[in-house]
């Protein structure tokens, strides 16, 4: 596996459902993709020092409530809406596999992430992974990184499964800031 470039440029890795958009369950219609508060403008602030991409485990498409091509439709869709803000997605990442499947790709496993640091020069102990799930911050932990949870989506059902120390924001626009007063 690749190893992260220490001269490449820092990334931000973030969850899709509860830290980007509603958690609504399986999300099939990309009209359901709402953007939560604050992510337009977190994501403005950090474009300029960070790239940006989305992984999401997507375990809907294994048990059969979606299919890769409706999840596909979704993430366009994100990727639009942030695409006419002014924020670009450098690359989406999916794993649409049920963690039972023991699968490389599902997080907090780094795959993807030795992935984008192979493919886009990212710098790994200089990045950050943002999400509503411990498995989104043992996710960038892994690699060196850094992970954040946010309280939306599951956030404030699951804050308590966190390790002492973890680092813990409201939402997406306190990460980015978060982020960017660490340097």
């Amino acid at each position: 596996m690749t190893e992260s470039s220490p001269s490449g440029r820092p990334a931000v890795f973030l969850d899709r459902d509860g830290t980007l958009i509603d958690d609504l369950g399986y999300v099939a219609d990309p009209a359901r993709a709402v953007l939560l508060p604050g992510v337009v403008e977190g994501l403005r602030l950090l474009r300029d020092r960070f790239e940006l991409f989305m992984v999401t485990n997507q375990v809907g498409v294994a048990r059969g409530f979606l299919t890769m091509a409706e999840v596909e439709r979704v993430n366009e869709h994100i990727v639009g809406q942030l695409a006419a803000a002014g924020v670009v997605i450098r690359h989406i990442y999916v794993c649409p596999h049920d963690r039972s499947e023991n699968c490389a790709c599902h997080k907090p496993k780094p795959l993807f992430l030795h992935q984008a640091a192979a493919d886009y020069g990212i710098d790994l102990a200089r990045s950050y992974t943002v999400g509503d799930h411990d498995h989104d911050v043992a996710f960038g932990e892994a690699v060196g990184g850094t992970g954040i949870f946010v309280l939306t989506g599951h956030g404030a059902k699951h804050h308590h499964e966190l390790a002492p120390g973890t680092l813990v924001v409201p939402d997406l626009l306190a990460a980015a800031r978060l982020i960017l007063a660490r340097g």
